[in-house]
């Protein structure tokens, strides 16, 4: 293979160029990687070119927009909450991540915590893990009683219901792995120095309670997923899919000032984002 030299630079005017170069550069095999990359790179950017105008419209209407991010550990929800955010912003756009609750907090009304982070008027909040911790992740790991989550149970419905009669625009996306897949990124995390931090006892046992995760996550949904909140399904096996496909669909939500500016499609693809009830088949 031989080297990139100036003169190949120089002749990258335009991605069509760009392909030809590289393609004779690097072979078919590296060439595909690499185009796929700059592919994916260049979707990104106009994506979040239409976000920057979503968020201009959310701010001049005083909408209230709230996304949610669940699945399992490992399902890709943080990469592609950076990804929403990396150009909007700050001023009228939140990331709430919210630890494990406080003394004080466990004695309140569970949604108390949460009621607090809710967008004001002109402003998007992306939840990373959410309200919906008591539906699966709870449970799953002991985190709190039985008669805790079944109040929760019947108490989620009816307050994402005012919320929208509120006005609250609720997005809630669940983003969707195989277990081989979660073990091979779990195994990642634990080779990177930089991102054992992400790996916790937790993270492991949730390839120990697989099933017992799969029992909560199908009732979540059968009693959460409504008309008026309903879930999302990303498939996230393929993260950089994932993340252009939930961009895609938050964007199809709205209809904003200059909408489709970027020459880009703006409607998800089925195949990888769709409602629970027209993707009930997951990969989780």
């Amino acid at each position: 293979m031989s080297k990139l030299t100036n003169s190949d630079f120089e002749e990258f005017a335009g991605s069509d160029a760009f392909k030809a170069v590289i393609k004779s550069k690097l072979g078919t095999k590296k060439h595909q990687k690499l185009l796929k990359s700059f592919n994916y790179e260049t979707e990104l950017l106009k994506l979040q070119t239409e976000l920057v105008d979503l968020q201009h419209w959310v701010a001049k209407h005083k909408k209230r927009v709230c996304v949610i991010f669940e699945g399992r550990d490992a399902a890709g929800k943080g990469g592609a909450i950076r990804r929403f955010t990396e150009h909007l912003n700050p001023r009228s756009m939140r990331v709430v991540a919210l630890t494990k609750p406080t003394e004080i907090e466990r004695g309140q009304w569970y949604f108390r915590r949460y009621i607090k982070e809710l967008p004001d008027p002109g402003e998007l909040v992306f939840f990373d893990r959410s309200w919906y911790n008591r539906a699966v992740v709870e449970p799953v790991m002991g985190f709190c009683t039985d008669d805790q989550y079944e109040k929760y149970m019947v108490q989620v419905p009816e307050f994402e219901h005012m919320l929208y009669e509120d006005g609250v625009i609720i997005i809630k996306f669940w983003f969707s792995i195989s277990k081989a897949e979660q073990l091979r990124r779990f195994n990642s995390r634990l080779a990177n120095p930089l991102k054992q931090w992400k790996f916790s006892p937790v993270d492991k046992e949730g390839q120990k309670r697989w099933d017992l995760y799969t029992s909560y996550k199908k009732q979540m949904f059968s009693k959460t997923h409504t008309s008026f909140s309903p879930w999302i399904i990303i498939k996230t096996n393929e993260k950089k899919e994932a993340r252009l496909e939930s961009i895609r669909y938050v964007l199809s939500q709205f209809e904003y000032d200059r909408k489709g500016s970027a020459n880009t499609a703006i409607l998800p693809d089925p195949n990888i984002a769709q409602r629970y009830h027209r993707m009930i088949q997951q990969i989780d």
